[in-house]
């Protein structure tokens, strides 16, 4: 299966290149949150297709997880090949992950088969109608994806409540992920070596959308600490027993605390920066952000959350930003163009050196 891409019309915005657009509403109904393999050779995303003739015309209300051979060109810059689905049919399926070291192995979270019909706890924005459900058969699984036989098995969870949200950390040892057993959203480091599991953060409100950052020693998520739907960033650096089984976090630091929704952080492969969805220009048109996470050196101060910068300017949705291994490329799910329908882009990334900060002294909206 091929699905052609195409350079939008704005060749490019504050932090980006010549944009692509990656899957189109002919196929999916909507298409998003995608992340690049580490050979830079695939994507795994989760999408909802479009109805087959003689099927019926609703599309189905569950994403199911796709994936697809990433191939670079010249005009476009890449097209998605080979697209096939992973997910059993019927079942819901969110959070996609490539194992960092075995080229053949994803993770991913999966009701495995439909979800119960029942009242499904979800997040939900007080002022708007954007929602998404945390059905308790969730559970995250992994896959081969090197056979073609392959099916989905259990890694992590259980039918007693949504686990999800899971990352393999880069050296492959540890899965970050979030649960709702406690009712809120709880973040977990399970070491698949020992089996010992950290709960990391019990704090009030839904915490969620975790990764470990590219040195493996630090976390970044979202949280809804004040219980507003008003979610912020955090960063946790990690504790670690003498085995090197997590075992906790040792410091925590907010990096924004405003008015708008943040969410969808994702670090640069520096280690030093991130980037984000924020609805900082409006509810109704969502962009990506660039803020310093610098955990410091001796030679280069702790930045966290000291400067920012806009990196999408289009109209509509932007967010779910991901990297490529090298950061050469950003990938993205955005609401462009006359259907108004989520769909996949990827553009060059322009780095940039944050401006200089008076120590202390961090713009306003955000905190150490």
């Amino acid at each position: 299966m091929l699905l052609l891409a195409h350079l939008c019309l704005c060749l490019s915005e504050p932090g980006l290149g010549p944009i692509t657009q990656l899957t189109f509403p002919s196929q999916f109904h909507k298409a998003g949150e995608s992340y690049i393999s580490p050979d830079r050779s695939k994507v795994i995303f989760q999408a909802i297709p479009q109805p087959e003739a003689g099927q019926p015309q609703e599309p189905s209300e569950h994403y199911g997880m796709y994936l697809a051979d990433l191939v670079p060109g010249n005009q476009p810059a890449f097209t998605l090949e080979n697209i096939r689905r992973i997910s059993p049919e019927g079942s819901a399926n969110t959070c996609g992950w490539f194992h960092p070291l075995d080229e053949g192995l994803v993770l991913y979270a999966s009701t495995l088969g439909p979800p119960v019909a029942q009242d499904t706890p979800g997040y939900q924005r007080a002022s708007g109608k954007y929602r998404w459900a945390f059905p308790p058969q969730m559970r995250i699984v992994k896959q081969r994806i090197d056979s073609e036989n392959a099916r989905p098995e259990p890694l992590i969870g259980d039918d007693a409540s949504y686990q999800a949200e899971g990352s393999w950390s880069p050296d492959g040892r540890h899965v970050l992920f979030a649960d709702l057993a406690t009712g809120d959203g709880d973040l977990y480091a399970q070491d698949l070596v020992t089996g010992h599991r950290a709960h990391l953060v019990s704090a009030p409100g839904y915490d969620g959308g975790p990764f470990f950052s590219p040195d493996g020693k630090r976390i970044i998520w979202r949280g809804d600490r004040r219980s507003d739907h008003l979610l912020q960033l955090f960063v946790g650096e990690l504790a670690f027993d003498e085995a090197g089984t997590i075992i906790g976090l040792s410091r925590t630091f907010q990096l924004t605390d405003d008015e708008h929704v943040n969410w969808a952080p994702f670090w640069h492969p520096d280690g030093k920066r991130l980037v984000f969805a924020t609805s900082r220009m409006g509810h109704h048109n969502y962009e990506v952000f660039e803020i310093d996470a610098a955990s410091g050196t001796p030679d280069e101060p702790t930045r966290y959350g000291t400067t920012s910068r806009r990196i999408t300017q289009g109209e509509g949705f932007d967010g779910l930003p991901a990297f490529s291994p090298d950061g050469q490329y950003m990938i993205w799910t955005g609401q462009r163009g006359s259907s108004g329908t989520s769909q996949l882009f990827i553009a060059p990334f322009k780095r940039a050196s944050p401006p200089p900060t008076r120590p202390g002294n961090p713009p306003e909206g955000h905190a150490h």
